[in-house]
């Protein structure tokens, strides 16, 4: 679905990240966990199209439909409502559908009427990922989803992470993320390290947190 073959990015004089090559197949799960500046999130705008390397190249496979969230929400759109946003993202759902899962992501009543610019951080993220799961998507690019959510957001979020179908490629230092996501590979930056998954890598999650 995505393949990347020896991509570079330098910012100033400083090479953030050199030789990365690694693929994202249906149903991967991949884990990019490591100490905050690593350029994992560059990386991961890379691979969604938003930016370009310096050297080296990602080629997208035939058929990929791709989905990406960003910690900044900057692909949602402000001036719409709740449920204008995520009926334009999900065409292919009945109003009613709409309005099933959008309660399901605790979006309830008048919730569905505001306007999306004044949501909170968390309310924010649950309307991206709602988005995203049911959009149709075979990858996901998933930066940090899980960031500053209270306790009911986090756990709907976490479980739209663990039911999803397709491939994911996420950026996190939330443990419970990592279980939700059940990796099975991990790419370590910012040396371009690609593992099978271990539970060893869960002590790399923790020590990241600070």
């Amino acid at each position: 679905m995505i393949t990347v073959r020896d991509v570079a990015v330098r910012v100033g004089a400083r090479l953030l990240l050199s030789g990365i090559s690694c693929h994202v197949s249906p149903g991967d799960r991949v884990g990019l966990v490591d100490h905050n500046g690593a350029g994992k999130t560059t990386l991961l705008r890379i691979l969604a199209g938003h930016d370009r390397p310096d050297s080296g190249r990602v080629v997208h496979g035939h058929g990929l439909c791709l989905g990406y969230f960003a910690q900044e929400h900057d692909t949602l759109e402000v001036e719409l409502t709740v449920h204008q946003h995520f009926a334009s993202a999900v065409p292919h759902l009945t109003d009613g559908e709409v309005r099933h899962v959008l309660g399901s992501f605790l979006f309830t009543g008048d919730d569905t009427g505001k306007r999306v610019g004044v949501l909170s951080g968390g309310e924010k993220t649950r309307l991206a990922l709602a988005g995203l799961v049911h959009s149709g998507a075979n990858v996901l690019l998933l930066d940090e989803p899980t960031n500053n959510l209270d306790p009911a957001s986090r756990a709907e979020v976490l479980a739209a992470v663990g039911t999803y179908p397709g491939a994911i490629v996420m950026v996190t230092h939330d443990e419970g993320a990592i279980e939700a996501l059940r990796p099975d590979r991990v790419l370590l930056l910012p040396d371009a390290d690609e593992d099978l998954w271990c539970e060893e890598y869960l002590k790399l999650v923790a020590s990241s947190q600070a």
